[in-house]
């Protein structure tokens, strides 16, 4: 599942799940900074190189950068004077060098390059600091433990940089040292449980139906311009943020447009970029294994609202928390946010948070939705959906509703939706339909909600049976299991339990517990379960009839599954072509 699941995964550590390779897309020529220049700007100190037999204590034997003001920036660890004899450090005192940018990732380090050595969920950077060096890297940055680690080892030659909380300032410094990209772009955020992704892509689709150049940043990709590569976290860390926006500068884009997890923000991976437009999706239970309670999940969401984060917002409340969400922010920064609602003619508590935008007018129109998204003002744009389901309505009414937010004219954004075909891009593993007869449709339900909300979603056009083929993620909120067991009795005919991602925790007892929660709901839906989900893929689309619907759900557009800190090549995707070739073949079940 990709998902942030440490709080700080290890920067430098080969092969984890949590490693992205942006190299591809880092900016080609960003300006040179005098280190000392950056030291004195952000209060950092300097470790001088050791000396002969000069002892391991680094933090001690540290001195302040000449030059250097008393509390300059955010002062991690305060000047202080050698130790006599000798110094106690790991690097060169030099700090009259010239540094490119920066790095958490030795492997992704490039000539003149600063590298942050912090500590990592697994393992301290600053073990992967002379393969940092090596690889050229011009300076280090790291904390009193970092500290610690080097002057046990041979120096380093070159100038290291000492602050209490790296990944605290990463993204200020990387900021400063990309020449602050982001705020030469339109920034536009994304945050909630639930439809993120397939708003992003709906958000980017529309903002190059007006002629804008893009980037994206997400669940599924990341892509500035026309390069993109896969992603394995929804929000980047904070020097790779940086470095993304600083090659999109370079890139001519108008506008960024981002997935913004609850990890990340309470995190500080974004800070301290203020985003021109945010936009709140739904919440409903998820991550509570990180964030402990629903309220801490809802507090890390909603702080993407706050000034500091975002100059402009627009919260969907067809939710409860979304009502709360908006009524918080009204009271807090008046005018900053306002309120898209989807259901404010059927459901009262909807209409009482008095939205300023509102979807009306909505029908049918083939596999999606023509509707009219209307403000108070009497301003309106009509536009359709080919998405599938109420809640792709809502995406796209949030995406339409954000770049009106960030001061495009309505008329001018329904001509342009107009010719684009309106608000249906292609989503990978997003109610992606890949075959009719039966129809298959693969999608990244991987939550209570969503998954009844998919099922909810293909229930109305399927003329036989409704197959659901699911499982949930390891060492992830155990209290949904039964749940999600329980909503896939209640709406498909036939239900079908495999593996997801295990992680470290043991697969059956993961089945188990969402086998639980599908006894006794329905007695006439068949339950069944299948360990090896390539199989159970393979048999469940062999044996549909012509009419029935497939759903093939919870890894969307994922291509790794997790085992035991193993990764294995699995595309759900991948897997059903496969099936459906062999079941034009003549092979059936």
């Amino acid at each position: 599942m990709t998902s942030d699941p440490t709080p700080t995964p290890a920067p430098s550590r080969a092969g984890t799940p949590s490693t992205q390779d942006l190299a591809p897309l880092r900016p080609v020529a960003p300006a040179p900074h005098s280190l000392s220049e950056v030291a004195a700007a952000f209060g950092l100190v300097s470790v001088p190189e050791r000396s002969a037999g000069a002892g391991s204590a680094a933090v001690p034997g540290s001195t302040a950068v000449p030059g250097s003001p008393a509390g300059a920036g955010r002062p991690a660890v305060p000047g202080s004077p050698a130790v006599p004899g000798g110094s106690t450090g790991a690097g060169s005192a030099d700090t009259d060098v010239q540094v490119r940018g920066v790095t958490a990732d030795n492997r992704q380090v490039r000539g003149g390059e600063l590298f942050a050595a912090h500590t990592g969920g697994h393992v301290h950077g600053a073990r992967f600091a002379r393969a940092a060096v090596d690889a050229g890297a011009a300076a280090v940055l790291t904390d009193p433990a970092g500290a610690d680690l080097l002057a046990a080892d041979e120096p380093l030659g070159v100038p290291v940089l000492l602050a209490d909380d790296v990944p605290a300032l990463l993204g200020s410094l990387a900021a400063h040292l990309y020449g602050t990209p982001g705020e030469t772009l339109g920034t536009f955020a994304l945050t909630g449980t639930n439809g993120k992704t397939t708003t992003a892509f709906m958000l980017d689709h529309t903002l190059r139906a007006l002629g804008r150049r893009t980037g994206l940043i997400g669940t599924v990709e990341v892509r500035v311009g026309e390069r993109a590569v896969p992603a394995t976290l929804t929000t980047p860390q904070p020097a790779e943020l940086q470095a993304l926006l600083a090659a999109m500068v370079e890139d001519d884009v108008d506008d960024l447009v981002m997935e913004v997890s609850s990890h990340a923000l309470a995190l500080h991976r974004v800070d301290p970029l203020v985003y021109d437009v945010a936009g709140f999706t739904n919440l409903t239970p998820e991550h509570l294994d990180f964030h402990g309670t629903v309220e801490e999940y809802f507090a890390a969401k909603a702080s993407l609202f706050a000034p500091a984060r975002s100059r402009r917002g627009v919260v969907l409340v067809d939710d409860p928390w979304g009502r709360r969400l908006l009524s918080e922010c009204r009271s807090a920064h008046p005018g900053q946010v306002l309120g898209l609602a989807v259901r404010a003619d059927a459901d009262a508590d909807v209409a009482d948070a008095d939205p300023e935008w509102r979807v009306v007018e909505a029908r049918p129109e083939g596999t999606g939705t023509a509707f009219t998204l209307a403000r108070r003002d009497g301003s309106a744009v009509r536009t359709r959906t080919a998405l599938p389901g109420h809640f792709n309505l809502a995406n796209a009414a949030l995406a339409v509703a954000m770049v009106l937010a960030s001061g495009v004219d309505a008329a001018t954004l329904e001509t342009a939706l107009d010719a684009a075909g309106g608000v249906s891009p292609q989503v990978p593993g997003r109610m992606e339909q890949l075959a009719e007869h039966p129809r298959v449709i693969v999608d990244f339900a991987h939550n209570t909600d969503a998954l009844a909300q998919a099922i909810a979603a293909v229930r109305p056009g399927t003329v036989g049976r409704l197959v659901v083929l699911f499982g949930a993620a390891g060492e992830r909120d155990r209290v949904k299991r039964p749940e999600m067991g329980r909503v896939a009795v209640e709406g498909a005919d036939v239900v079908v339990v495999t593996d997801d991602d295990p992680h470290d925790e043991p697969a059956g007892q993961i089945r188990a517990e969402v086998l639980a929660g599908t006894t006794g709901a329905v007695p006439d839906t068949t339950v069944r379960e299948i360990a090896d989900r390539a199989e159970a893929i393979r048999t469940v689309v062999l044996e549909a009839d012509e009419n029935d619907t497939v759903l093939v759900a919870g890894r969307g557009h994922e291509t790794v599954q997790e085992v035991a800190g193993v990764a294995h090549h699995l595309d759900d995707r991948e897997e059903v072509r496969a099936a459906l070739a062999a079941r034009a073949g003549g092979q059936r079940r």
